[in-house]
């Protein structure tokens, strides 16, 4: 199994087509600078911030498979969601992608998905979070295949225009 992610980052990439396949080739190293001093500088054994993550999960149960997660900075913030919806929930993996999702913004403000439980509003507030609703399209879209004892299950975002396929 491969984990891959496909993202092109902004609009139609680099706007570079490969010659005879039409497959665009991606721009998301347009995040990393040469500028001195910036955190996300260009160079030697440095690792500058980077939003592809491709992500291999895998349980006690002998359960294991490839997941990502595209959009905005949602890539180290899905995984997450996903695994607590599938360990203390025990969500299956349509039902882990489907739940409505949060999403940390900066120092404490975070939105949560409409459709999210009404009762995490009242518990966020007192904690002095900033609590905005907002709709699907600011909460990445996902894919995830799980493979147990040889059987595959596959599950593709609400939230994209993706499939889950077997063949």
């Amino acid at each position: 199994m491969v984990s891959l992610i496909q993202s092109n980052y902004d609009g139609f990439a680099s706007g570079i087509l490969v010659p005879q396949t039409g497959i665009a080739l991606p721009n998301r190293a347009s995040g990393f600078t040469l500028e001195l001093g910036h955190p996300n500088r260009i160079a030697p054994a440095k690792r500058p911030f980077h939003l592809i993550i491709p992500s291999f999960l895998r349980w006690d149960d002998g359960t294991f498979g490839p997941m990502g997660v595209m959009g905005a900075p949602m890539p180290p913030q899905v995984p997450r969601q996903m695994a607590v919806n599938r360990v203390d929930h025990h969500f299956n993996p349509q039902t882990a992608l489907d739940a409505p999702r949060w999403r940390f913004l900066r120092r404490n403000s975070v939105l949560l998905e409409r459709g999210a439980a009404p009762e995490l509003l009242p518990g966020l507030t007192p904690r002095v979070h900033q609590v905005a609703i907002a709709d699907s399209s600011h909460f990445g879209k996902g894919q995830i295949i799980l493979q147990k004892q040889g059987i595959f299950l596959a599950a593709c975002e609400p939230r994209s225009d993706g499939l889950a396929l077997g063949c």
